[in-house]
């Protein structure tokens, strides 16, 4: 994947001239006019490495370098900078800016600039990812710029014992960040304790949170520890927090302000527990249905890592794929197995609304239910409707030998190929043409060549 340089400022040629030096030299670049927008393509598709004006109207180039330090501190922020302002410049460099290049710059010492960037920072999210991977005991895969920056945003946070809360749908991974926090913080040999809200009714979550003393209620023979007090002195980590019910949601404050919890019929007393949530509803909006509790949703969002679903990481689904079925081949006793590109490009073209959870059942079941060491378009496209479908025949999609003339079968692949991609990206286009790696103008002759949208 090609890194990408976003470029802020103002000067519609200036964004020109920069746009021209970067693309020769290599580098895939966005063009923003103007911080505010700059900050907007920054949120909405991040980048390697970003390129600013410091003097602009409205938002300048230091709060660029402010909002963009806050969202992901490991991008370097180069400044462009006018004659007579290198005190401004050092003041950036201060605030965390990687660079400063005065103008008129040289076109080959700012491309050698940026390219150094572009080194540090892959240099930055190879290390986040090899300091994870050595903590889980587990390869981690993440070839996507979004998956790389939740993992550099994991070690940063890790070492401080500060409050995370992962958002994300679920089966997207939140809870093996989760474990990656723990082993990269101060508290990785002690313990590591989950609690899944959404698997405990909510009569029972108080006394599975903070313990009971024998005779509390009805039942309780014998005291129990509850979680926050296992945990003393490690994590807890509580999966899908927006499920518990508001009296629980108090008592999770009161631990998270003052570091007290109080078991079912006991008395209050101490613990050191840092505290990890995640969910995948949206807690803003159930804090102000009142669904949520506001006070504890500020007190859990101190630091917020959104974890991306599947499908805005689709440059993650090959080599995830590649990693399921060594893993699962294993588990089964099988020998190598061969797996069919045509299969993988439609795979990568699935939506996996079940996130990577989906695309791990789907492989670990495709592995069953293969009649020899081999993965093929045809064994997927029986299972998807097993009560109806029939299997295709293999020959209509792979065999040299099928009735079925090439060109025709090469483009009854390119088609359901572009119909899913674009069905995936809510149909547009933009989005599609960079899933699919072509310009917007090919796409669309694409589009309307299959009959997947009108001609105007």
């Amino acid at each position: 994947m090609q890194p990408r340089v976003l470029v802020i400022d103002d000067d519609a040629s200036l964004r020109y001239t920069l746009d021209v030096v970067l693309t020769d030299g290599g580098l895939v670049v966005e063009l923003a006019d103007g911080g505010s927008a700059g900050l907007a393509a920054f949120e909405a598709r991040g980048a390697d490495v970003v390129l600013t004006d410091l003097s602009m109207p409205g938002v300048d180039g230091m709060q660029v370098l402010a909002s963009l330090r806050a969202q992901d501190p490991s991008v370097p922020v180069l400044m462009l900078t006018a004659h007579g302002s290198e005190r401004v410049a050092v003041a950036a460099m201060k605030a965390g800016a990687h660079d400063y290049l005065p103008k008129p710059f040289d076109p080959d010492e700012l491309l050698l600039s940026v390219k150094r960037a572009v080194e540090t920072r892959q240099l930055r999210l190879q290390n986040a990812r090899l300091r994870t991977e050595a903590s889980l005991g587990r390869t981690i895969v993440a070839q996507s710029l979004a998956l790389k920056r939740v993992l550099d945003m994991v070690a940063r946070v890790a070492p401080k014992d500060v409050t995370v809360l992962f958002l994300g749908e679920s089966g997207s991974g939140k809870d093996v960040f989760a474990s990656a926090l723990h082993a990269h913080s101060r508290r990785a040999d002690k313990a590591f304790i989950r609690f899944n809200a959404a698997s405990i009714p909510g009569d029972l979550a108080e006394s599975e949170l903070f313990g009971h003393v024998k005779g509390a209620f009805t039942g309780a023979v014998a005291a129990r520890q509850g979680y926050f007090q296992q945990a003393d002195g490690g994590t807890l980590f509580i999966d899908e927090i927006g499920e518990l019910a508001l009296p629980v949601q108090a008592k999770i404050l009161r631990a998270l302000q003052s570091g007290e919890v109080q078991a079912v019929g006991g008395r209050a007393e101490h613990v050191d527990v840092r505290v990890i949530a995640a969910t995948n509803r949206d807690l803003a909006a159930e804090a102000k249905s009142g669904r949520f509790r506001e006070d504890l949703f500020y007190r859990l969002n101190v630091v917020p890592i959104r974890v991306p679903p599947l499908r805005e990481r689709y440059e993650d689904v090959a080599p995830l794929i590649r990693a399921f079925v060594l893993q699962y081949a294993d588990r089964y006793g099988m020998g190598p197995v061969d797996v069919d590109p045509a299969l993988v490009e439609v795979l990568v073209a699935h939506p996996w609304p079940g996130n990577v959870r989906e695309l791990e059942n789907a492989i670990a079941r495709l592995l069953a239910l293969a009649p020899d060491e081999r993965l093929t378009l045809p064994l997927w496209q029986s299972l998807l409707d097993p009560a109806t479908a029939a299997p295709p025949r293999a020959e209509e999609f792979a065999d040299p030998g099928s009735t079925r003339p090439l060109r025709a079968r090469v483009e009854a692949f390119e088609r359901g190929i572009i119909a899913e991609r674009f069905e995936a990206s809510g149909k547009n286009q933009s989005e599609a043409a960079r899933r699919l790696g072509v310009s917007r103008p090919a796409l669309i002759e694409k589009l309307h060549k299959y009959g997947l949208i009108g001609r105007p």
